[in-house]
Protein backbone atom coordinates (compact mmCIF):
# COMPACT_ATOMS: atom_id res chain seq x y z
CA UNK A 1 0.00 0.00 0.00
CA UNK A 2 1.16 3.85 -0.94
CA UNK A 3 0.03 6.56 0.85
CA UNK A 4 0.42 9.96 -0.99
CA UNK A 5 0.06 13.30 0.67
CA UNK A 6 -0.69 16.19 -2.04
CA UNK A 7 0.32 19.55 -1.10
CA UNK A 8 -0.89 21.77 -3.88
CA UNK A 9 1.46 24.58 -3.91
CA UNK A 10 -0.96 27.03 -6.08
CA UNK A 11 2.50 28.01 -7.98
CA UNK A 12 1.93 31.40 -6.27
CA UNK A 13 5.62 33.54 -5.93
CA UNK A 14 3.92 34.94 -2.71
CA UNK A 15 3.59 31.55 -1.28
CA UNK A 16 6.93 30.25 -2.36
CA UNK A 17 8.91 30.39 0.86
CA UNK A 18 6.02 28.75 2.32
CA UNK A 19 6.06 26.28 -0.19
CA UNK A 20 10.12 25.36 -0.32
CA UNK A 21 9.47 23.60 3.09
CA UNK A 22 6.78 21.10 1.55
CA UNK A 23 9.84 20.10 -0.84
CA UNK A 24 11.40 18.66 2.30
CA UNK A 25 11.41 15.23 2.74
CA UNK A 26 9.71 14.52 -0.75
CA UNK A 27 9.90 10.99 -2.79
CA UNK A 28 7.33 12.44 -5.98
CA UNK A 29 6.78 16.52 -6.96
CA UNK A 30 3.88 16.73 -9.68
CA UNK A 31 4.81 19.72 -11.10
CA UNK A 32 1.59 21.15 -12.99
CA UNK A 33 0.92 23.89 -15.85
CA UNK A 34 -1.92 24.89 -18.17
CA UNK A 35 -1.14 24.40 -21.60
CA UNK A 36 -3.79 27.36 -21.96
CA UNK A 37 -1.25 29.87 -19.81
CA UNK A 38 2.31 29.93 -21.12
CA UNK A 39 3.08 31.96 -18.13
CA UNK A 40 2.05 29.14 -16.12
CA UNK A 41 5.07 27.60 -18.62
CA UNK A 42 7.64 29.66 -18.13
CA UNK A 43 7.61 29.20 -14.39
CA UNK A 44 8.71 25.65 -14.75
CA UNK A 45 12.42 26.66 -14.37
CA UNK A 46 12.29 27.88 -11.47
CA UNK A 47 9.84 25.26 -9.77
CA UNK A 48 12.06 22.78 -11.13
CA UNK A 49 15.45 24.67 -9.83
CA UNK A 50 13.57 24.52 -6.43
CA UNK A 51 12.31 21.05 -6.43
CA UNK A 52 16.07 19.69 -7.02
CA UNK A 53 17.64 22.26 -5.11
CA UNK A 54 15.23 21.18 -1.73
CA UNK A 55 14.51 17.36 -2.30
CA UNK A 56 16.51 13.97 -2.82
CA UNK A 57 18.61 13.53 -5.74
CA UNK A 58 16.10 10.27 -6.44
CA UNK A 59 12.90 12.11 -5.91
CA UNK A 60 10.35 11.59 -8.86
CA UNK A 61 9.36 14.31 -10.97
CA UNK A 62 6.53 13.94 -12.91
CA UNK A 63 5.45 17.47 -15.41
CA UNK A 64 1.94 17.26 -16.46
CA UNK A 65 0.01 19.96 -18.46
CA UNK A 66 -3.17 20.32 -17.61
CA UNK A 67 -6.36 21.35 -19.44
CA UNK A 68 -6.07 18.89 -22.61
CA UNK A 69 -9.61 19.05 -22.95
CA UNK A 70 -9.20 22.85 -24.18
CA UNK A 71 -7.08 22.18 -27.48
CA UNK A 72 -8.52 25.14 -29.41
CA UNK A 73 -6.66 27.74 -26.80
CA UNK A 74 -3.17 25.99 -26.63
CA UNK A 75 -0.50 28.03 -25.81
CA UNK A 76 2.32 25.45 -25.02
CA UNK A 77 2.41 22.64 -27.62
CA UNK A 78 2.70 18.84 -26.67
CA UNK A 79 6.29 18.85 -28.11
CA UNK A 80 7.84 21.87 -26.54
CA UNK A 81 6.73 20.52 -23.34
CA UNK A 82 7.61 16.99 -24.33
CA UNK A 83 11.21 18.46 -25.03
CA UNK A 84 11.62 20.30 -21.76
CA UNK A 85 10.96 16.96 -19.76
CA UNK A 86 13.32 15.09 -21.87
CA UNK A 87 15.92 17.99 -21.18
CA UNK A 88 15.31 17.73 -17.43
CA UNK A 89 15.30 14.14 -17.10
CA UNK A 90 11.35 14.36 -16.15
CA UNK A 91 8.35 12.32 -16.74
CA UNK A 92 5.12 14.19 -18.82
CA UNK A 93 1.81 13.61 -19.75
CA UNK A 94 -1.10 16.07 -20.97
CA UNK A 95 -3.84 15.62 -18.59
CA UNK A 96 -7.16 17.19 -17.85
CA UNK A 97 -8.53 17.35 -14.54
CA UNK A 98 -11.71 18.51 -16.38
CA UNK A 99 -12.30 15.36 -17.59
CA UNK A 100 -10.05 13.20 -15.58
CA UNK A 101 -8.06 12.08 -18.81
CA UNK A 102 -4.76 10.87 -17.02
CA UNK A 103 -5.14 12.29 -13.78
CA UNK A 104 -5.21 8.80 -11.97
CA UNK A 105 -2.23 7.84 -14.43
CA UNK A 106 -0.30 10.68 -13.12
CA UNK A 107 -0.41 10.03 -9.70
CA UNK A 108 -0.24 6.22 -10.56
CA UNK A 109 2.84 6.54 -12.57
CA UNK A 110 4.29 8.59 -10.05
CA UNK A 111 4.05 6.00 -7.24
CA UNK A 112 5.29 3.17 -9.29
CA UNK A 113 8.62 5.23 -9.89
CA UNK A 114 8.43 6.22 -6.42
CA UNK A 115 8.19 2.01 -5.74
CA UNK A 116 10.87 1.28 -8.66
CA UNK A 117 13.54 4.01 -6.77
CA UNK A 118 13.31 2.15 -3.80
CA UNK A 119 13.33 -1.57 -4.97
CA UNK A 120 16.38 -0.60 -6.85
CA UNK A 121 18.13 1.62 -3.38
CA UNK A 122 17.85 4.73 -4.93
CA UNK A 123 15.06 5.64 -1.50
CA UNK A 124 15.98 4.25 1.67
CA UNK A 125 13.24 3.49 3.91
CA UNK A 126 14.76 4.27 6.69
CA UNK A 127 16.60 7.29 6.33
CA UNK A 128 13.67 10.16 7.49
CA UNK A 129 14.87 12.61 3.91
CA UNK A 130 13.85 10.40 1.70
CA UNK A 131 10.06 10.80 1.77
CA UNK A 132 9.42 7.57 2.33
CA UNK A 133 7.94 5.84 5.29
CA UNK A 134 7.49 2.04 5.71
CA UNK A 135 4.19 0.56 7.39
CA UNK A 136 3.41 -3.35 7.24
CA UNK A 137 0.75 -4.18 4.58
CA UNK A 138 -2.74 -3.62 5.32
CA UNK A 139 -5.59 -6.13 4.42
CA UNK A 140 -7.64 -4.81 1.47
CA UNK A 141 -5.30 -2.08 0.10
CA UNK A 142 -3.47 -1.66 -3.54
CA UNK A 143 0.03 -3.06 -3.71
CA UNK A 144 1.74 -1.59 -6.32
CA UNK A 145 4.39 -3.45 -8.25
CA UNK A 146 7.14 -2.55 -11.33
CA UNK A 147 4.78 -3.93 -13.94
CA UNK A 148 2.31 -1.96 -15.69
CA UNK A 149 -0.84 -3.46 -15.65
CA UNK A 150 -2.84 -5.65 -18.11
CA UNK A 151 -4.55 -3.81 -21.23
CA UNK A 152 -7.09 -6.79 -21.49
CA UNK A 153 -7.90 -6.42 -17.67
CA UNK A 154 -8.27 -2.61 -18.02
CA UNK A 155 -11.29 -3.29 -20.71
CA UNK A 156 -14.64 -3.01 -19.22
CA UNK A 157 -16.20 -3.92 -22.14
Amino acid sequence: MTKEQIWDTAGQERFRAVTRSYYRGAAGALMVYDITRRSTYNHLSSWLTDTRNLTNPNTVIFLIGNKSDLESTREVTFEEAEEFAKENGLMFLEASAMTGQNVEEAFLETARKIYQNIQEGRLDLNASESGVQHRPSQPGRTTLTNEAPNAKDQCSC
